[in-house]
C-alpha cells in the first residue's frame, strides 16, 4: 500500500529540515512538490521546491477538482497538492513525503485516512519560533506579522496530528522522526 507521510508545522518549525533527513535516509520516499501563487524566492527551483503558477491558472485548477487539497493560506496566495503529483509519484513506487500547512495536512488526512500519517513538528516554544522567523530575514515587517499570527493560530492544531515531534534539539528530533517513518512504512 502507497502511504503518505506529512510533515505539518507553523513556519520556522523545522518541518522542511525534518523532511529533507527523511528523504535522504529513506530511499522509497519522494517528495510532494506542491503548487503556489506565491512570487519564487531567489534560492527556489520550479518543480524542486515548488510549482509556481498563476493566480488564474490556480483558480481553474480548483475549479476543475485537479487538488487534493489547496487554501489560500493570505490574500491571493494560494498553496495546494495537486492530484497529478500523488499518482505521478505512486506510479513511480514511492511513498510520498509532503511539508504543507496543518489545514492541508488535515484534509489529505480526510481524503487518505488508512495511508496518512500526519507528524506534527512542534517548536520548544512560541517564543523560540518567533525567533526563528525573524532570524530568516526572508520576510518583510508586514509578511512576518502575517506569518506570526498564522504560526500562533497552528500551534492550537497540534493534537489533531497522528504524532507530535519535538523540534528542541535537531539531532534527537530527526532521531525520532526516522523511528516513527520507519514503524509507519512497516505496517501493510
Amino acid at each position: 500500500m502507497n502511504k503518505l507521510i506529512i510533515l505539518t508545522a507553523p513556519s520556522g518549525a523545522g518541518k522542511t529540515t525534518v523532511a529533507r533527513h527523511l528523504l535522504k535516509t529513506f530511499d522509497s520516499l519522494a517528495f510532494s512538490v506542491s503548487a503556489t501563487t506565491r512570487a519564487r524566492r531567489a534560492h527556489e527551483v520550479e518543480g524542486r521546491d515548488y510549482y509556481f503558477i498563476s493566480i488564474k491558472k490556480f483558480k481553474k485548477l480548483i475549479a476543475t477538482d485537479a487538488f487534493v487539497e489547496w487554501e489560500e493560506v493570505y490574500e491571493d496566495q494560494f498553496y495546494g497538492t495537486l492530484r497529478s503529483e500523488i499518482e505521478r509519484l505512486w506510479a513511480l513506487g514511492k511513498h510520498i513525503i509532503f511539508d504543507i500547512d496543518v489545514e492541508g495536512a488535515l484534509n489529505i488526512k480526510k481524503q487518505y485516512p488508512e495511508q496518512t500519517l500526519i507528524i506534527f513538528v512542534q517548536p520548544p516554544s512560541a517564543e523560540i519560533l518567533f525567533e526563528r522567523l525573524r532570524e530568516r530575514s526572508t520576510e518583510d515587517e508586514s509578511s512576518l506579522r502575517k506569518r506570526i499570527a498564522k504560526a500562533t493560530k497552528e500551534l492550537t492544531y497540534a493534537n489533531k496530528c497522528d504524532v507530535i515531534l519535538v523540534n528542541d534539539i535537531l539531532e534527537e528530533a530527526l532521531q525520532k522522526a526516522e523511528a516513527i517513518v520507519s514503524e509507519f512504512l512497516s505496517k501493510s
